[in-house]
């Protein structure tokens, strides 16, 4: 049974990491209304300029030429964009990530306490029941860490994709130039 003390400390641990996780998504929010902010300010320089260049223009032929010339950077633009906005999620949901597996490791840890103090309190007799139980909680552990590592290798291949895709996609827009 957790004391008084436990449970003190225990709650004061979570409110610490709720305060910590809110303050990361926070800085997440900021990293990525900074890049929208940066973005829109981008594009509206670039629209100004176009506009500035499309008047003048001396004939439909040049300003055909001109708008290749607009759309072609637009992907690795667009790549970049995705690239930046992919850190952020990835580095915000990563906290989260170490968080929770913390707090899990620990969850796991007062329960396998609890089952020990329990066990050793147990009445003569019971001794099949407690290992049933001890057996439980070590394929629950086990079944638990099986999902985190599945987890990880599918964020994993993920981001191995995402990165091939951009890299991918980056040699094509400079090409079309």
């Amino acid at each position: 049974m957790m004391t008084a003390e436990q449970i003190v400390a225990s709650h004061k641990a979570n409110v610490e990491t709720l305060f910590g996780l809110t303050a990361k998504a926070f800085e997440g929010v900021e990293k990525l209304v900074e890049l929208n902010l940066s973005a829109a300010k981008a594009a509206l320089d670039e629209s100004a300029n176009s506009t500035q260049a499309a008047l003048s223009v001396k004939d439909a032929q040049e300003l055909v030429a001109m708008q290749a010339n607009l759309f072609q950077p637009l992907a690795e633009k667009t790549a970049a964009y995705s690239r930046h906005l992919y850190d952020i999620a990835s580095g915000t949901g990563g906290e989260f990530t170490k968080a929770f597996e913390a707090q899990a490791a620990a969850a796991q840890k007062q329960f396998a306490t609890l089952v020990d103090s329990a066990a050793s309190n147990a009445p003569a007799g019971s001794e099949q029941a407690v290992a049933m139980m001890k057996g439980a909680v070590t394929a629950a552990n086990s079944a638990f860490e099986s999902v985190q590592k599945a987890v990880k290798q599918a964020t994993d291949m993920a981001e191995s994709n995402l990165a091939s895709v951009t890299q991918a996609a980056a040699p094509k827009a400079a090409k079309k130039k």
